[in-house]
């Protein structure tokens, strides 16, 4: 059976912190990238991978915990988000999934995988989950497993579009950067960052009451409170939406669905997420059997941050049970 399910009766969070691990720099590529490590450099490393608006911080119930279990545990700070560089259209043409799993590579095989290990474990939350899988898909090699909590992409729920003509392709492309370019994200981002506005957003992806989490409010507030933000973030939306058909979820699926040995995947979602329904996650069940889904009740589009406990024992568990046999 590949679906199972999980009650959270317990929403006791116990407090682990934003500031986990030993913080670091690293450039990539003309950019400055910020990363944390908790743990023993000997041990089997997992990589956690933040979602949208999110950082590396956003993993402070689970780090220590994935630590004091046996494993490395490092955190990357995606490129435009949390203390990492957050570049303008000069500097980077567009931001999408791609970019960041290159990203995600070369920080496997430089910093991460140096010792005895030759793969990574990859735990991504929503975005997260996205360049996960894109990464697993370009260089499996360096790539144990992946768990994706969830798997976003507006690709799932779009239907597959007619071929497009060079000429419409080129006509949307400039109507794209020209729509981003004139959209005044310099007075959006600021008003949602340093108004309540925050606060309503934050709410959408939580099932809980996260009115009064003000660690929580801060780990997302701060990145979006920098003057650079707004111009990160239309790199972003460019790059996402211009993305190649192959850089998406479902192309993704389809190669590695289509190798001989199939790589170990878990989808896990808050059968309470209200920005990527439950439904997704079971109809990528039904068109590829190969991926195991797990649901978290009472919880909501993060439920690595929501329900703890459940989540880190169930990561734990399932790593236990399915890499046995490669270790």
């Amino acid at each position: 059976m590949n679906q199972f399910s999980l009650q959270d009766t317990n929403q006791n969070i116990s407090p682990r912190g934003a500031d986990w691990g030993s913080q670091n720099l690293w450039t990539w590529e003309g950019f400055s990238c910020h990363w944390r490590m908790i743990g023993n450099p000997l041990d089997q490393p997992i990589v956690l991978i933040h979602g949208f608006g999110a950082s590396s911080s956003h993993w402070r119930h689970n780090a220590k915990d994935f630590a004091e279990s046996g494993f490395c545990v490092y955190g990357l700070d995606l490129i435009g988000f949390g203390q990492s560089e957050q570049p303008s259209t000069k500097k980077i043409r567009s931001l999408d999934n791609e970019f960041w799993a290159k990203q995600l590579v070369s920080f496997l095989e430089t910093i991460v995988l140096t010792n005895k290990f030759s793969k990574a474990i990859l735990v991504g939350n929503s975005l997260g989950g996205l360049v996960a899988i894109t990464a697993i898909a370009r260089r499996e090699d360096l790539i144990r497993t992946v768990i994706a909590s969830p798997l976003p992409d507006p690709a799932l729920v779009r239907k597959p579009g007619k071929f497009q003509s060079k000429i419409i392709s080129i006509i949307k492309t400039a109507l794209v950067k020209i729509f981003f370019r004139l959209l005044p994200l310099e007075i959006i981002v600021p008003l949602i960052a340093r108004t309540k506005l925050i606060k309503i957003f934050l709410g959408f992806a939580y099932s809980r009451n996260i009115s009064s989490d003000r660690e929580l409010e801060k780990i997302i507030r701060d990145p979006a409170k920098k003057s650079t933000a707004a111009r990160a973030l239309r790199a972003m939306c460019i790059g996402m939406t211009l993305r190649p058909t192959y850089s998406t979820a479902p192309e993704l699926l389809k190669r590695l669905t289509k190798k001989s040995q199939k790589p170990k995947i878990l989808l896990i979602w808050g059968r309470e997420d209200k920005l990527v329904p439950l439904s997704i996650g079971k109809n990528l069940l039904e068109e590829h059997p190969w991926l195991k889904l797990l649901i978290v009740d009472n919880s909501g589009h993060c439920p690595h941050d929501e329900s703890p406990n459940y989540f880190n024992q169930s990561v734990l568990n399932w790593l236990e049970f399915n890499l046995k046999a490669n270790s």
